[in-house]
Parts: C-alpha cells; sequence; structure tokens
C-alpha cells in the first residue's frame, strides 16, 4: 500500500508540472527566442505609433506573427493576396518571437480586448480576435472586411458570420461562462462519446458494482459508484489537460500535427489487432498480472463495514485504478488535444470544450451504474464486447489520425466530422459482420455461470 501511495504521489506530481509548464511555456519560450533578438527598426510609422499607444480604429487590422509559424506564413499570404481588395484597410504586421517591443504590443491589445495570447497567428479587426489559421478564420476574417469596408462607406454591406448562433456559452465551474466556436463542438461529443466506451473502464466498474451490490445495500452501491466516478473522472481531465498542456510545449517546433498522428495512428493500429488477436503482443489492455491487485483493493471497498472508510477505500481505488487504464485509452486525449492546438483553441476554451467532452466520456458508465442502482445487478462485460469495442475505437483512432495529417482543419465543420467518424463506424462494423462469418464461434455468447 505505501509503494502504491508513493505511485499514485508521483503521478501526481508530474501531471501537475505538466499543466504548470503548459500554462508557462508561451512566454517562456517567448522570452528564450527573444533573448538574442535585434532590436526593433529606428523609424516607426505614425500609424504604427499609435497602435502601440493602445489607439487603433476600425480599418486597422493587427495581424501578429512568428518567424517559421507555418499557420502565420499562410495567412500573410493570404494578407498579401486580398490587401488590394480593401484599400480602406490598413494591416499593420509585428513579429512577436524575435522582436521584445512587438511582444508588448501583443500583450497590450490582449489586454485591452480580454483574451489570451496563447499562440500565433493573432487577428485583430475592429473589437474581434482571431487566434489561429484556418478555414473558418479566413471566412469569418473575409465577411468581416467586408462589412467593415461597408461601414466605412467604401463598399456593399456583407453579413459577418460572427453574429448571434455562431458561438456557444457555457458554465464551467470556477471560471463561470465560456464562450465557444460552433466549429470543435460536434468533434468534442463525438470523440468523447466513442472514448468512454473503453473496455478498460467498464469492466472496472462492471467488476466493482457486481462486488458492492452483494451488499444488497442500494445506498452504498450509490454513494460507492457516485465516488468511483467522480474521483476517475478528474483524474481523466487532469491527464487530457496534461496531454494538451504538453502539446503546447512544441507546438512552436511546427510537428504537433505530425506527432499526434503518427502515436495516434500506432494506437489505433494496436486496438484493431486486439479485436483480431486479443491480449497476443503488445496490446491496449490492463494486464493479467494488474488484475489480481485491483480484485483485491475491490474487495477492500466491499469489505468495510462503515461507510466513510468504504469511500476512502474507493478514492484509492480510482486513483490507482486511472493510471493502469490511461494506455487503454490514451489515443483519443492525443488525438483531441491535438485538434485543439492545429486550430490555435485558447486555454480558458479549452477547458469549456473539455467540460463537453467528458459528458459524453460518462454516459456509458453512467448507464452501467444506473442499471446496478435501479436493478441491484451488475452488467457483464465479456471478452467479445472488448474486442468489438476496442475495433470500433481503433478505427476511429486510425481515421483521425489521417484527418490529423493531412487536414487537421477539417474537423472544425460539423458536418465533415460527423462524415469521417461515420465511415469510420461503417467501416468497424462492416469488418465485424463479415468475421461473424467466418469466425463464429469467436463471437458466441459464454453461458452464464450457475
Amino acid at each position: 500500500m505505501r509503494r502504491l501511495a508513493r505511485l499514485i504521489a508521483a503521478g501526481l506530481a508530474v501531471a501537475g508540472m505538466v499543466v504548470l509548464l503548459g500554462w508557462a511555456a508561451p512566454g517562456v519560450l517567448a522570452a528564450v527566442s527573444g533573448a538574442g533578438a535585434d532590436a526593433p527598426g529606428d523609424s516607426v510609422s505614425a500609424s504604427e505609433a499609435s497602435v502601440q499607444a493602445g489607439e487603433w480604429g476600425p480599418t486597422d487590422l493587427l495581424f501578429f506573427w512568428g518567424d517559421g509559424c507555418p499557420h502565420c506564413a499562410a495567412e500573410q499570404a493570404w494578407l498579401d493576396e486580398v490587401r488590394p481588395e480593401y484599400p480602406a484597410i490598413t494591416i499593420h504586421e509585428f513579429e512577436v518571437w524575435h522582436d521584445e517591443a512587438n511582444r508588448a504590443v501583443l500583450l497590450e491589445v490582449a489586454q485591452d480586448l480580454g483574451f489570451e495570447p496563447r499562440g500565433v497567428p493573432v487577428t485583430v479587426l475592429g473589437d474581434r480576435v482571431w487566434v489561429g489559421w484556418s478555414d473558418l478564420v479566413r471566412a469569418e476574417l473575409t465577411a468581416q472586411l467586408g462589412a467593415t469596408v461597408a461601414d466605412a462607406g467604401d463598399g456593399p454591406a456583407t453579413e459577418s458570420p460572427g453574429g448571434p448562433g455562431s458561438e456557444t456559452t457555457i458554465t464551467v465551474p470556477i471560471l463561470g461562462e465560456v464562450t465557444l466556436g460552433d466549429s470543435l463542438i460536434a468533434s468534442t461529443l463525438i470523440i468523447g462519446f466513442v472514448d468512454g466506451m473503453n473496455p478498460c473502464s467498464l469492466w472496472v466498474i462492471t467488476v466493482l458494482l457486481a462486488i458492492v451490490v452483494r451488499t444488497g445495500v442500494r445506498r452504498r452501491v450509490i454513494a460507492i459508484g457516485t465516488t468511483y466516478l467522480l474521483i476517475t473522472a478528474v483524474m481523466y481531465g487532469l491527464f487530457i489537460l496534461g496531454v494538451y498542456s504538453a502539446l503546447g510545449l512544441i507546438a512552436h517546433l511546427g510537428i504537433v500535427q505530425l506527432v499526434v498522428a503518427l502515436v495516434a495512428g500506432v494506437l489505433g493500429l494496436l486496438s484493431v489487432k486486439d479485436y483480431f488477436a486479443f491480449k497476443q503482443g503488445p496490446s491496449m489492455t490492463i494486464s493479467d498480472s494488474a488484475k489480481p491487485g485491483i480484485y483485491q483493493r475491490m474487495r477492500t471497498v466491499a469489505g468495510q463495514e462503515r461507510l466513510l472508510p468504504a469511500l476512502a477505500a474507493t478514492v484509492v481505488l480510482a486513483v490507482g485504478v486511472s493510471f493502469i487504464e490511461i494506455p487503454c485509452t490514451a489515443g483519443f486525449p492525443l488525438l483531441w488535444a491535438g485538434l485543439l492546438e492545429a486550430n490555435n483553441v485558447g486555454f480558458i476554451q479549452a477547458l469549456g470544450l473539455l467540460v463537453l467532452f467528458m459528458i459524453p466520456y460518462l454516459i456509458d458508465e453512467l448507464i452501467v451504474f444506473g442499471v446496478a442502482v435501479v436493478a441491484m445487478r451488475s452488467l457483464k462485460m465479456q471478452e467479445r464486447h472488448g474486442r468489438l469495442l476496442k475495433l470500433l475505437a481503433g478505427s476511429m483512432m486510425i481515421a483521425l489520425a489521417v484527418t490529423m495529417l493531412t487536414a487537421p482543419e477539417a474537423m472544425s465543420r460539423p458536418l465533415v466530422a460527423v462524415l469521417i467518424f461515420t465511415a469510420a463506424i461503417t467501416a468497424a462494423v462492416v469488418i465485424h459482420l463479415v468475421m461473424r462469418r467466418l469466425r463464429p464461434e469467436a463471437f458466441a455468447e459464454v453461458p452464464a455461470r450457475r
């Protein structure tokens, strides 16, 4: 037990450090990269001086970029292309990775408009801000440019997509209300739901509830089940934030998409392999050697006569199991965090999306929990169920890995995201139906023991 406690404490410390490093990384990297930078030029135009003084008008477009940032280069090329179409718009460009004065301007603008400059490019037009560059950002910026020119009397009115209906506001504990763009909501909900169909976590909670249900006390089942779900959800949320923060550390290198796609693709292939050869070779499942220890901790939970010691034992079980389950499901948090990083989602918006992620993620376990509370019996998780879930998860991971490698911005379009997931599910269903015909004995239901 002492060794387990030390392992848990070490894991929590590492997770906390990763999150803290993720928060501090952008500023640290900026300071390091700017340490040996040349001083800004001697001459500053009058318009740029007014921007630095915090006095920019509705027709001033502020473009903050980093030397070597591929998304910045793409937007810069686009701005050069459309500049002649909007002669009334004055474009001010600020390189912020190597110029300390320009970084100060970015921080002042961010403070004035109330946003967090977590990455580049950052585009400001009037009182609207865009962080990152994608097809969606280009479409919104084009519409806003047209509307700004029309307001200035130099062109036809153009409806801006930034009006009602393009944003969603949710309430996040502690932080309050957070406004999200609709772009990644659909992908977040679908990935969270598929991630929740994790055979490792479903196996643990079904076995735990099966043991606790034998006490015959519904109140005890509710208390222990709720505590277990709450602790595992918090641990998993911290893990996802750690992954998101870690990706932020390497975002400036421009290799996030490649790393995420390769790692998730390998994990997806291993999951599909588990469908055909369960637990043979490398496997993304709970090892048989770990199960006796899990059983023992479950019996400790059920064996406590008083409720408070039982809940304390449940917390220890949930924390320990969370570390064991992470390899089973690491692909989806990595892919989801990679999508956020590829679309330059800020930390506050990421927290809001994480809340949405956890809702569908918990649905499967809540169903198992609800059955146990109402019927006072636990559902049984068999190997054939786990294999099918592995195939489904693996197909999703591979599809997302390919999308991340080729066109990550596609996931910001709800319809495209749904089509990608539908194609992955269809492929998994077809494979399963073919295998049931070829190897029906592998998917036969195991008779219940009496």
